[in-house]
């Protein structure tokens, strides 16, 4: 699964710029080589090939990583030769190709100097086997590759959180322009919403007069006044409270259509965003094709993966959790499952045997089936298994039902196999998968036929960002405890607390349970009002069990989940944020942090009061520059190099989409490579130079392409200025820029 990086693309070092870009990259050169298998044939697929090598070697030239940039440099003259049409890239071709994508991204996540490793890293061999390739000479014999890509035998029953210190979500731009859109509507309303206050106000008004005269008539009656003055001011009271109530009458109309307006685009809005927190299935099935295609490879079998419903959207979280456990359930169905082509012959199948994984919604739940057409379940095998492993007697398994035998691949270190191999018999089984899907609160159907297959059936919730809380008032403020982690609600009187030692609690069902004001926790001032009984939410980990005293149970709440700002750190007693039916924000508390605290305060600890950390304010400048490269190592590099010098900098990722931006948007200069998917920089150049409007803009072309002709055909374009992309290590490029449109200001 592609990784997610939260930071600004300015904000990353060079190192983790590189790192992305290898990610890429290499998923790309993945993606477009085993595309190459099935169609040698395919001139698109190796133009694509060409461009991400290109731009890994370019990447690895300016981060100074030899060894990568001679894989990249070998691995694209491969490319070269293929669009010659001088060899064609068969299966064995493709095995070398992905070795060296392999051993790129492995060199690229070396801590250390990648010189220093590049003899044991088998670096030669690699681009000798490339060599070869390109020369169309026979392929010298390499080590077996390993195919285990999802488990290490030495990990825990359980699955690895995902990594990485951030994380960001993938918007599509039409979902975002109908948030916006939707925002902007709620920013209309909201002006309504002020127009209304001033009608508020103006019957306020009104009705300050009102009560005016009725103090003038109660003086006119009670005084020495004639009767027909008293009839006078009854008259003007009647009259303007005729045109308060029609006043009031119009305004609540008013209001009433816009609270139901209000109403229908808040939720609308709220379900956007809550959709911003879904991925397609396509994002974390990226390296499922390169997974089955070595597996079957390594043994000798021939298997196709199908995948259906691609666009099915699921929360994030989910998706990232996914992964390990379907990775382990493809393995196990092309080991266990998938016969040997000759055996599949013989039993009048095809060949080439099917794993298929699907998703879709039903009954509001998510619904992942992985199933493949090998030969299922051997439940003689099965049963003997179960014997010999001590679970139960021989004559009791021969009455065990199908579902219930199927019940026993589930326990933990339940293998099928007799010898250890690279992907079975390592005591890792479908009990981590079982342990993985209930974590997201889902179940696991097995279903199996003998010479048929195997079906896994998955229900999960769709999202994990709706939860549901109680929400209580400590300190007259809202917070939220997660509804799974609270033990039980109740009220008790004054009697019911007892002291020792210092610690108050009371007895719940026989037992001691200590008790603690939840407003001195947070060092906050209890609510004003009395209750002749105190509300206690009960919580416990696996050692403590707490009462915790709150001003107020309001009730129970499904909220919208919100991370907090990771500059925060991790606030004490708190995991997330949420927002109420009417904006209010409240905070949802970590309950293990909490009963933690609970336990230090109780020995004698302090509390920390959370802290507020301010945003750092934007620096202002004045010149506008657009950075066009479709390598984002050169990209990051560039815009941190004149962002250095207070320039403006936007990015674009090829010539078409800086062409969409140079329309769009004002820049005081354009900076584009060459080579470049959609539209290379030559055209972007030419595009902007016969545009009336856009003629006067600067471009200035950066590239790795010093040839005279090269540079002729840039200026020959309208090129203000040409630079090689080494310029990068001294000031020649801020030094081009300033001769074209001046210092930042």
């Amino acid at each position: 699964m592609a990784k997610d990086h939260g930071k600004n693309i300015r904000d990353l070092s060079m190192q983790e710029l590189f790192q992305i870009e290898i990610e890429t990259q290499s998923e790309t050169l993945t993606e477009g080589l085993l595309s190459l298998e099935k169609n040698p044939l395919q001139p698109p697929a190796i133009e694509s090939l060409m461009r991400a090598a290109h731009s890994l070697k370019g990447a690895a030239r300016l981060m100074g990583l030899r060894a990568i940039e001679q894989l990249a440099h070998v691995l694209e003259d491969v490319f070269v030769a293929a669009q010659k049409n001088s060899i064609v890239i068969g299966a064995d071709a493709v095995d070398v190709c992905l070795r060296a994508v392999d051993m790129m991204q492995q060199l690229a996540a070396r801590k250390e100097s990648t010189d220093s490793v590049e003899s044991e890293s088998g670096l030669d061999i690699i681009v000798n086997a490339l060599e070869s390739v390109r020369e169309g000479a026979a392929l010298p014999a390499l080590a077996p590759h390993s195919t285990d890509r999802s488990i290490d035998p030495a990990l825990p029953a359980e699955w690895p959180a995902a990594q990485g210190h951030e994380r960001v979500l993938r918007v599509s731009a039409e979902r975002l322009n109908r948030i916006l859109g939707l925002s902007s509507e709620l920013v209309v309303d909201v002006r309504h919403a002020q127009k209304q206050v001033r009608a508020l106000l103006q019957m306020k008004k009104k009705h300050a007069d009102v009560m005016q005269t009725l103090d003038l008539l109660r003086a006119a009656l009670s005084g020495l006044g004639t009767h027909e003055r008293a009839h006078i001011y009854l008259a003007q009271l009647r009259r303007r409270a005729a045109g308060v109530q029609q006043l009031l009458t119009e305004n609540l109309v008013e209001v009433d259509a816009f609270d139901r307006r209000l109403s229908i685009t808040t939720a609308r809005l709220h379900r956007e965003v809550i959709l911003t927190r879904m991925r397609p299935l396509a994002d974390g099935v990226q390296g499922f094709a390169r997974m089955v295609r070595d597996l079957a490879r390594a043994t000798g079998k021939k298997v196709e993966l199908i995948i259906h419903g691609l666009r099915t959207e699921i929360d994030r979280e989910v998706l990232e959790k996914l992964e390990a456990p379907l990775t382990h359930l493809i393995r196990n169905a092309i080991d266990h499952g998938i016969e040997l082509p000759e055996e599949r012959l013989t039993n009048n199948k095809p060949e080439h045997g099917t794993v298929q994984l699907a998703a879709s919604y039903s009954g509001g739940m998510l619904l992942i089936v992985l199933e493949d057409d090998g030969c299922g379940v051997d439940f003689a095998q099965l049963k003997r298994k179960i014997v010999e492993r001590g679970l139960s007697r021989a004559d009791m398994v021969e009455r065990l039902s199908v579902d219930e035998l199927v019940e026993f691949l589930f326990l933990p270190k339940f293998s099928m196999r007799d010898a250890l191999t690279e992907l079975s018999g390592r005591g890792v089984g479908l009990d981590v998968v079982r342990d993985a899907v209930q974590a997201l609160g889902g179940t696991v159907k097995t279903s199996t036929h003998p010479g048929r297959g195997t079906r896994f059936t998955l229900h999960l919730p769709i999202t994990l960002s709706l939860m549901p809380t109680l929400l209580v008032e400590i300190g007259q403020e809202s917070y939220a405890f997660p509804l799974a982690r609270i033990d039980r609600l109740l009220k008790i009187s004054a009697a019911q607390v007892q002291t020792i030692e210092g610690h108050q609690y009371t007895v719940i069902d026989g037992d001691n349970v200590g008790l603690v004001d939840a407003c001195s926790l947070f060092g906050k001032t209890a609510g004003s009002d009395a209750h002749p009984q105190l509300e206690v939410v009960v919580l416990s980990d696996r050692l403590n069990r707490y009462g915790v005293v709150v001003d107020r149970i309001v009730g129970e709440r499904v909220l919208a989940v919100q991370s907090l700002d990771p500059r925060m750190g991790k606030v004490r007693d708190i995991s997330a944020a949420a927002l109420l039916e009417d904006g209010t924000p409240t905070l949802i508390i970590d309950v293990d942090d909490f009963v933690r605290s609970i336990d230090g305060a109780r020995r004698g600890g302090t509390l920390q009061h959370m802290e507020e950390w301010a945003d750092n304010q934007k620096r202002r400048v004045e010149k506008r520059v657009l950075v066009v490269d479709d390598s984002i190592t050169v990209r990051g590099v560039e815009a941190k190099l004149l962002e250095m010098h207070g320039y403006v900098v936007v990015t674009a990722v090829d010539g078409m989409d800086g062409w969409n931006r140079v329309r769009s948007e004002r820049f005081d200069l354009v900076i584009t490579d060459v080579d470049m998917p959609r539209m290379d920089g030559v055209e972007l150049v030419d595009m902007i130079k016969h545009d009336a409007q856009l003629k006067t803009i600067p471009v200035m072309i950066v590239s790795y392409k010093d040839r005279p002709e090269d540079r002729q055909r840039g200026l020959e374009a309208g090129a203000d200025y040409y630079l090689t992309k080494g310029s990068f290590h001294d000031e020649t490029l801020i030094d081009a820029v300033i001769d074209l449109i001046g210092r930042a200001k």
